[in-house]
Parts: C-alpha cells; structure tokens; sequence
C-alpha cells in the first residue's frame, strides 16, 4: 500500500537499549526488526511501522507520529504557515527526509518523505 499524503505513516519511540526492546517485543509479540547502525532499529508486524531510536535520556512521552507527505518543503511551509513551531528542521536519513514540528498543545510530530 502506497503511504498517503497526511496519513499517520510511521511511529517512533525511544529506549535504551535496543537488544532488550527487541527481544521483548520479538517474543511478546512476533515483531521483525531491522537495524539502522547502533542508534536506530525499525520494527514491522505489529500493524503499523516504525522504530526505536536509543537514548540515555529518560524515557517521558516516547513516542514520536510520523505523518507522511511527498512534498516536504511545500507541508514544512504550511506548517509554519498555521504559526506552529519546527522543532527540528528538515534532515536525511536512510530512506528519505523529515522534520519535526510542534502542535498547538505542544506535541511534537514529525513529517517524512521518501523523496
């Protein structure tokens, strides 16, 4: 199924360590995962994809929604455009590009896209 524009894409968390939330998961729940170097790890088979990002920061409102759209630069705008904040500018990563904003209550959300 091909992503949509604004549809919720991906979700993050964070944790860590990688090797324990993989296990756990794994055996829990049958997750597949794939790792992205040693600060990253995407999970698929749980219904809706995404990833673990490690930190050594406590872990408080972990999860991060990614939205999807194939015009990056043209959301960002209408983002700022609405007055809300981008906590994150654009940046790659394996696979596309994002960047986070935050919304009117202060939930921070992100935006990728594979082009």
């Amino acid at each position: 199924m091909a992503a949509k524009n604004n549809h919720i894409n991906y979700l993050e968390f964070k944790a860590s360590d990688l090797e324990a939330i993989k296990q756990f998961y794994h055996k829990a729940f049958g997750w597949k995962f794939t790792d992205y170097g040693p600060e990253y790890v995407a999970f698929s088979e749980s219904g809706l994809e995404g990833g673990f990002m490690k930190t050594d920061e406590t872990v408080v409102n972990g999860t991060l929604v990614v939205l999807y759209h194939e015009d990056l630069e043209g959301i960002k705008k209408t983002v700022e455009d609405c007055g809300e904040k981008i906590s994150v500018d654009i940046f790659s990563f394996p696979g596309g590009r994002r960047f986070h904003f935050l919304d009117p209550a202060g939930n921070e959300l992100a935006v990728w896209s594979d082009r």
